[in-house]
């Protein structure tokens, strides 16, 4: 078995990690939304060069999620480019041509006024995270850590079902991006000032 490496920082903050409930959204892998199911949520799966991925953790409540939020308005109905903004605003994230992995369909509506609607997951290289900065649509101040996909799937709670997406991710990834299908396992937080990614 591998080592995770991490620093006592981030030990004690992933000790106050708290995995939201599992929602049963059925996953819908490569499927195109169906005409008619508003696309209401957009998420991301953001790869670093050596194959780990972007996560968020709120440290108020120790929420982890993906980057990735709600369309707007300016979104003009494109999950690739709601995924671009929010990244921006909650990780300050500079992303590559986000490519569509499949949806997550929400038949309760939670997201859309009780009718029922898609959540988009897609996939896409992370060039870049600027300075740490609260996120302008909510205040939060996101810690920025890379992960491995299946690490990513644990700290977000998602079961079997967010393994199966995770592993949709990687191999769009490992196809479409070159990163390795073996994502590097240590755990590493973006320092504040942020850094840039060679790919």
């Amino acid at each position: 078995m591998s080592h995770l490496e991490y620093s006592a920082e981030i030990a004690d903050l992933l000790g106050r990690v708290r995995r939201r409930p599992l929602a049963g959204w059925p996953w819908r892998p490569g499927e195109p939304v169906p005409d008619g199911l508003p696309v209401k949520q957009s998420w991301g799966w953001l790869f670093v060069p050596d194959g780990r991925v972007l996560t968020l953790v709120n440290p108020r409540d120790g929420v982890v999620s993906l980057p990735g939020g709600s369309l707007e308005p300016e979104d003009a109905g494109d999950p690739g480019r709601a995924l671009a903004r929010e990244a921006g605003e909650e990780a300050q994230a500079v992303i590559g041509p986000p490519h569509y992995l499949g949806y997550l369909y929400d038949r309760v509506g939670s997201a859309n006024g009780g009718h029922e609607c898609a959540r988009v997951r897609m996939a896409a290289a992370l060039r870049a995270a600027g300075p740490t900065a609260p996120d302008p649509a909510s205040g939060r101040h996101y810690r920025r850590l890379l992960v491995a996909p299946g690490l990513a799937v644990e700290l977000l709670g998602w079961g079997a079902p967010g393994l199966r997406q995770a592993r949709a991710a990687v191999a769009a990834a490992v196809a479409l991006l070159g990163v390795p299908a073996a994502a590097n396992e240590a755990i590493e937080e973006l320092p504040p000032p942020g850094a840039a990614f060679s790919s």
